[in-house]
């Protein structure tokens, strides 16, 4: 298990807007190490995610600067009661 406390954070595009937490650097060496026998399409790799009492299954998608980002939907954010810059703190459990 991974566990951290993160900004949730903004990115807008032409279409819409995502959010997104990031796995810092320094946490996402199990990450790496599990995605060579278990990788997705753009290098994803499967995750159950908690915020607050809120779980739910996704992956995380590796960064060009070495970490990784959890994009969080907006039904979770709703149910976790958690907004753009929020802190949250998050538990991954690799899949």
């Amino acid at each position: 298990m991974i566990e951290f406390t993160t900004p949730l954070w903004i990115w807008s595009g032409e279409s819409a807007s995502w959010h997104f937490v990031t796995v810092p650097e320094n946490l996402s060496g199990e990450i790496r190490a599990h995605s060579l026998l278990n990788r997705g399409g753009f290098g994803s790799v499967r995750v159950e995610a908690t915020i607050n009492h809120v779980t739910w299954r996704t992956s995380v998608f590796p960064q060009k600067s070495g970490g990784y980002i959890l994009p969080v939907k907006a039904q979770v954010r709703r149910e976790a009661g958690i907004v753009a810059d929020d802190l949250v703190h998050l538990i991954l459990e690799l899949l």
